[in-house]
Protein backbone atom coordinates (compact mmCIF):
# COMPACT_ATOMS: atom_id res chain seq x y z
CA UNK A 1 0.00 0.00 0.00
CA UNK A 2 1.63 3.21 -0.89
CA UNK A 3 1.32 5.52 1.76
CA UNK A 4 0.16 8.88 0.53
CA UNK A 5 -0.53 10.84 3.93
CA UNK A 6 0.46 11.35 7.63
CA UNK A 7 0.47 7.74 9.27
CA UNK A 8 -1.70 7.80 12.45
CA UNK A 9 0.19 7.41 15.80
CA UNK A 10 -2.14 8.94 18.56
CA UNK A 11 -5.69 7.50 19.74
CA UNK A 12 -8.26 9.70 22.23
CA UNK A 13 -10.41 7.68 24.29
CA UNK A 14 -13.33 10.01 26.01
CA UNK A 15 -14.29 8.76 29.08
CA UNK A 16 -16.01 10.98 30.90
CA UNK A 17 -19.71 10.49 30.80
CA UNK A 18 -21.81 9.62 33.86
CA UNK A 19 -22.83 6.20 33.28
CA UNK A 20 -26.29 6.92 34.25
CA UNK A 21 -27.82 4.09 32.41
CA UNK A 22 -25.78 1.53 34.95
CA UNK A 23 -26.37 3.49 38.16
CA UNK A 24 -26.57 2.34 41.13
CA UNK A 25 -23.28 0.45 39.93
CA UNK A 26 -21.70 3.66 38.58
CA UNK A 27 -22.33 5.86 41.54
CA UNK A 28 -18.71 5.06 42.73
CA UNK A 29 -17.51 3.15 40.08
CA UNK A 30 -16.65 4.58 36.16
CA UNK A 31 -19.02 2.56 33.83
CA UNK A 32 -15.53 1.90 32.08
CA UNK A 33 -14.13 0.08 34.27
CA UNK A 34 -17.23 -2.53 34.98
CA UNK A 35 -16.32 -6.13 33.99
CA UNK A 36 -16.64 -7.60 30.71
CA UNK A 37 -15.94 -11.30 32.04
CA UNK A 38 -12.30 -10.56 33.64
CA UNK A 39 -11.19 -7.58 32.18
CA UNK A 40 -12.89 -3.96 32.01
CA UNK A 41 -14.21 -3.01 29.25
CA UNK A 42 -12.23 0.13 28.81
CA UNK A 43 -8.54 -2.06 28.26
CA UNK A 44 -10.23 -4.01 25.59
CA UNK A 45 -10.35 -0.19 23.45
CA UNK A 46 -7.08 0.69 24.21
CA UNK A 47 -6.15 -2.84 23.41
CA UNK A 48 -7.71 -2.50 19.82
CA UNK A 49 -5.86 1.06 19.52
CA UNK A 50 -2.57 -0.80 20.30
CA UNK A 51 -3.42 -3.72 17.63
CA UNK A 52 -3.66 -0.89 15.10
CA UNK A 53 -0.49 0.12 15.74
CA UNK A 54 -1.53 3.63 18.24
CA UNK A 55 0.21 3.03 21.58
CA UNK A 56 0.52 6.30 22.14
CA UNK A 57 -3.54 6.61 23.85
CA UNK A 58 -5.18 10.27 25.60
CA UNK A 59 -7.86 9.22 27.80
CA UNK A 60 -10.43 12.23 28.04
CA UNK A 61 -11.79 11.70 31.99
CA UNK A 62 -13.59 13.35 34.42
CA UNK A 63 -14.71 13.74 38.24
CA UNK A 64 -14.67 10.24 39.92
CA UNK A 65 -12.49 8.44 36.74
CA UNK A 66 -8.88 8.10 39.24
CA UNK A 67 -9.72 3.97 38.80
CA UNK A 68 -9.28 4.22 35.52
CA UNK A 69 -5.70 5.78 35.74
CA UNK A 70 -4.96 3.11 38.43
CA UNK A 71 -5.66 0.57 36.33
CA UNK A 72 -3.15 0.99 33.57
CA UNK A 73 -0.56 2.20 36.11
CA UNK A 74 2.10 -0.29 37.92
CA UNK A 75 0.75 -1.98 41.18
CA UNK A 76 3.79 -2.66 42.81
CA UNK A 77 1.96 -4.13 46.12
CA UNK A 78 0.01 -6.87 44.01
CA UNK A 79 2.31 -7.75 41.88
CA UNK A 80 4.72 -8.17 44.46
CA UNK A 81 2.24 -10.71 46.47
CA UNK A 82 1.42 -12.65 43.10
CA UNK A 83 5.61 -12.79 42.91
CA UNK A 84 5.86 -13.94 46.62
CA UNK A 85 2.76 -16.69 45.82
CA UNK A 86 4.33 -17.66 42.50
CA UNK A 87 1.36 -16.88 40.87
CA UNK A 88 2.83 -16.26 37.07
CA UNK A 89 -0.57 -16.26 35.29
CA UNK A 90 -2.20 -13.42 37.19
CA UNK A 91 0.82 -11.53 37.62
CA UNK A 92 0.90 -11.70 34.11
CA UNK A 93 -2.39 -10.52 33.75
CA UNK A 94 -2.11 -7.70 35.79
CA UNK A 95 1.12 -6.52 34.32
CA UNK A 96 -0.50 -6.67 30.96
CA UNK A 97 -2.69 -3.38 31.44
CA UNK A 98 0.43 -1.28 32.36
CA UNK A 99 2.70 -2.22 29.61
CA UNK A 100 -0.19 -1.89 26.77
CA UNK A 101 0.58 1.85 25.48
CA UNK A 102 1.57 4.76 26.61
CA UNK A 103 -0.89 6.42 28.48
CA UNK A 104 -1.88 10.47 29.14
CA UNK A 105 -4.61 11.67 30.82
CA UNK A 106 -6.80 14.84 30.59
CA UNK A 107 -10.20 16.11 32.31
CA UNK A 108 -12.98 17.36 30.52
CA UNK A 109 -14.27 19.67 33.04
CA UNK A 110 -18.14 20.21 32.17
CA UNK A 111 -19.54 16.95 31.00
CA UNK A 112 -20.43 19.25 27.27
CA UNK A 113 -20.74 16.72 24.82
CA UNK A 114 -18.60 14.22 22.89
CA UNK A 115 -17.43 17.17 20.41
CA UNK A 116 -16.43 18.94 23.35
CA UNK A 117 -14.43 16.00 24.61
CA UNK A 118 -12.61 15.40 21.76
CA UNK A 119 -11.55 19.50 21.66
CA UNK A 120 -10.30 18.83 24.89
CA UNK A 121 -7.80 16.36 23.17
CA UNK A 122 -6.14 19.73 20.75
CA UNK A 123 -3.03 20.36 23.30
CA UNK A 124 -1.61 16.66 23.45
CA UNK A 125 -2.46 15.93 19.55
CA UNK A 126 -1.53 19.34 18.11
CA UNK A 127 -1.76 19.28 14.09
CA UNK A 128 -1.68 15.64 13.43
CA UNK A 129 -4.95 13.40 12.47
CA UNK A 130 -5.55 10.84 15.28
CA UNK A 131 -8.44 8.17 16.08
CA UNK A 132 -11.13 8.47 18.32
CA UNK A 133 -12.93 5.46 20.26
CA UNK A 134 -15.67 5.40 22.02
CA UNK A 135 -15.75 3.09 25.24
CA UNK A 136 -19.14 2.01 25.02
CA UNK A 137 -18.23 -0.10 21.60
CA UNK A 138 -16.27 -2.94 21.31
CA UNK A 139 -14.96 -4.46 18.27
CA UNK A 140 -13.83 -7.76 18.16
CA UNK A 141 -10.19 -8.38 18.06
CA UNK A 142 -10.79 -10.59 14.81
CA UNK A 143 -12.26 -8.10 12.95
CA UNK A 144 -9.42 -5.59 12.76
CA UNK A 145 -12.03 -2.26 11.85
CA UNK A 146 -9.43 0.64 13.24
CA UNK A 147 -6.74 -0.72 10.72
CA UNK A 148 -9.15 -0.70 7.92
CA UNK A 149 -9.96 2.61 8.84
CA UNK A 150 -6.34 4.01 8.78
CA UNK A 151 -5.83 2.35 5.60
CA UNK A 152 -8.24 3.96 4.20
CA UNK A 153 -7.01 7.49 5.80
CA UNK A 154 -3.59 6.16 4.03
CA UNK A 155 -4.91 6.43 1.03
CA UNK A 156 -7.69 9.29 1.00
CA UNK A 157 -6.14 11.27 4.01
CA UNK A 158 -9.30 13.64 5.22
CA UNK A 159 -11.32 12.17 7.62
CA UNK A 160 -12.90 8.51 8.14
CA UNK A 161 -15.95 7.19 10.23
CA UNK A 162 -16.82 3.75 11.19
CA UNK A 163 -20.72 3.12 9.73
CA UNK A 164 -22.75 0.39 10.18
CA UNK A 165 -26.32 -0.34 8.75
CA UNK A 166 -28.73 -0.78 11.27
CA UNK A 167 -32.58 -1.31 10.87
CA UNK A 168 -34.18 1.55 9.56
CA UNK A 169 -36.90 2.32 12.83
CA UNK A 170 -33.48 2.51 14.71
CA UNK A 171 -31.41 5.43 13.38
CA UNK A 172 -32.76 7.78 15.64
CA UNK A 173 -30.45 6.17 18.39
CA UNK A 174 -27.78 6.72 16.24
CA UNK A 175 -25.78 9.51 14.03
CA UNK A 176 -26.87 8.89 10.51
CA UNK A 177 -24.78 9.46 7.49
CA UNK A 178 -25.69 9.90 3.68
CA UNK A 179 -23.42 8.03 1.55
CA UNK A 180 -22.28 8.12 -2.32
CA UNK A 181 -20.89 5.38 -4.03
CA UNK A 182 -17.09 4.81 -4.53
CA UNK A 183 -14.91 2.53 -6.52
CA UNK A 184 -13.24 0.20 -3.18
CA UNK A 185 -15.37 -2.11 -1.52
CA UNK A 186 -16.81 -1.25 1.50
CA UNK A 187 -15.98 2.42 1.88
CA UNK A 188 -18.48 5.09 0.85
CA UNK A 189 -17.65 8.67 0.53
CA UNK A 190 -20.06 10.72 3.29
CA UNK A 191 -21.79 13.66 2.23
CA UNK A 192 -23.90 14.62 4.72
CA UNK A 193 -24.29 13.99 8.68
CA UNK A 194 -27.81 14.00 11.07
CA UNK A 195 -27.42 13.56 14.94
CA UNK A 196 -30.13 11.35 15.91
CA UNK A 197 -32.67 12.18 13.00
CA UNK A 198 -36.47 11.18 13.00
CA UNK A 199 -36.35 7.70 10.76
CA UNK A 200 -38.84 9.51 8.44
CA UNK A 201 -36.15 12.58 8.10
CA UNK A 202 -33.12 10.13 7.61
CA UNK A 203 -30.60 10.05 4.74
CA UNK A 204 -30.02 6.54 4.72
CA UNK A 205 -29.85 3.53 7.30
CA UNK A 206 -25.87 4.03 7.98
CA UNK A 207 -25.17 4.89 11.69
CA UNK A 208 -22.34 6.00 12.57
CA UNK A 209 -20.56 4.20 15.17
CA UNK A 210 -17.65 4.73 17.89
CA UNK A 211 -14.71 4.74 15.63
CA UNK A 212 -13.58 7.82 13.93
CA UNK A 213 -9.34 8.96 12.20
CA UNK A 214 -10.19 12.49 12.42
CA UNK A 215 -8.51 15.70 10.21
CA UNK A 216 -6.75 18.07 12.59
CA UNK A 217 -8.79 20.40 10.79
CA UNK A 218 -12.13 19.45 13.30
CA UNK A 219 -11.11 21.11 16.31
CA UNK A 220 -11.15 24.67 14.60
CA UNK A 221 -14.73 23.18 13.09
CA UNK A 222 -15.79 22.01 17.43
CA UNK A 223 -14.77 25.87 18.83
CA UNK A 224 -17.31 27.44 16.63
CA UNK A 225 -19.77 24.70 17.17
CA UNK A 226 -22.84 25.96 18.96
CA UNK A 227 -24.59 23.11 21.33
CA UNK A 228 -26.46 20.97 19.48
CA UNK A 229 -29.06 18.05 20.67
CA UNK A 230 -29.34 17.70 24.19
CA UNK A 231 -27.81 21.08 24.54
CA UNK A 232 -24.37 19.49 23.92
CA UNK A 233 -21.44 20.21 21.31
CA UNK A 234 -21.96 17.19 19.11
CA UNK A 235 -19.49 15.53 17.37
CA UNK A 236 -21.64 14.88 14.21
CA UNK A 237 -22.34 18.69 13.87
CA UNK A 238 -18.60 19.18 13.50
CA UNK A 239 -18.18 16.09 11.28
CA UNK A 240 -21.07 17.70 8.59
CA UNK A 241 -19.19 20.76 8.75
CA UNK A 242 -16.17 18.82 7.09
CA UNK A 243 -18.20 16.73 4.88
CA UNK A 244 -20.22 19.59 3.69
CA UNK A 245 -16.74 21.47 2.10
CA UNK A 246 -13.89 19.13 1.80
CA UNK A 247 -11.35 22.01 1.21
CA UNK A 248 -10.97 22.17 4.92
CA UNK A 249 -9.95 19.51 6.14
CA UNK A 250 -10.00 17.20 2.97
CA UNK A 251 -13.38 14.18 2.41
CA UNK A 252 -15.13 12.21 4.38
CA UNK A 253 -15.03 8.40 3.83
CA UNK A 254 -17.20 5.82 5.61
CA UNK A 255 -16.08 2.14 6.20
CA UNK A 256 -18.91 0.30 6.34
CA UNK A 257 -18.36 -2.48 9.42
CA UNK A 258 -20.26 -6.11 9.03
CA UNK A 259 -18.26 -7.43 11.99
CA UNK A 260 -18.70 -8.51 15.03
CA UNK A 261 -19.44 -5.63 17.91
CA UNK A 262 -20.34 -5.39 21.11
CA UNK A 263 -22.53 -2.18 22.75
CA UNK A 264 -21.73 -2.37 26.82
CA UNK A 265 -23.58 1.51 26.43
CA UNK A 266 -26.88 -0.62 27.10
CA UNK A 267 -27.08 -3.06 30.04
CA UNK A 268 -29.12 -5.45 27.18
CA UNK A 269 -26.41 -5.08 25.63
CA UNK A 270 -23.53 -5.59 27.94
CA UNK A 271 -24.86 -8.59 29.28
CA UNK A 272 -25.28 -10.08 25.56
CA UNK A 273 -21.69 -8.69 25.21
CA UNK A 274 -20.28 -10.94 28.13
CA UNK A 275 -22.30 -14.33 27.56
CA UNK A 276 -20.73 -13.83 24.02
CA UNK A 277 -17.41 -13.36 24.70
CA UNK A 278 -17.57 -15.92 27.46
CA UNK A 279 -19.07 -18.63 25.28
CA UNK A 280 -15.61 -18.12 22.66
CA UNK A 281 -13.28 -18.24 25.46
CA UNK A 282 -10.94 -21.44 25.26
CA UNK A 283 -10.50 -21.77 29.44
CA UNK A 284 -14.34 -21.00 30.01
CA UNK A 285 -16.14 -21.43 26.92
CA UNK A 286 -16.92 -25.54 27.49
CA UNK A 287 -18.08 -25.43 30.75
CA UNK A 288 -20.52 -21.90 30.50
CA UNK A 289 -21.77 -23.34 27.15
CA UNK A 290 -22.85 -26.49 28.47
CA UNK A 291 -24.53 -24.68 31.38
CA UNK A 292 -26.06 -22.48 29.08
CA UNK A 293 -27.49 -25.11 27.02
CA UNK A 294 -28.97 -26.51 30.00
CA UNK A 295 -30.21 -23.22 31.75
CA UNK A 296 -32.29 -22.55 29.00
CA UNK A 297 -33.82 -25.63 27.58
CA UNK A 298 -34.58 -26.82 30.88
CA UNK A 299 -34.84 -24.22 33.43
CA UNK A 300 -36.09 -20.93 31.56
Amino acid sequence: MNQLHPVIKKAVIPAAGLGTRFLPATKATPKEMLPVVDKPAIQYVVEEAVSAGLDDVLMITGRNKRALEDHFDRNYELESALIAKGDDDRLKKVQESSDLATMHYVRQGDPRGLGHAVLCAEPHVGDEPFAVLLGDDLIDPRDPLLRQMTDVHARTGGTVIALMEVDPANVHLYGCAAVEATDQEGVVRITGLVEKPDPADAPSNYAVIGRYVLHPAIFDILRETEPGRGGEIQLTDGLQKLAADETVGGPVHGVVFRGRRYDTGDRGDYLRAIVRLACEREDLGPEFRTWLHRYVTEEM
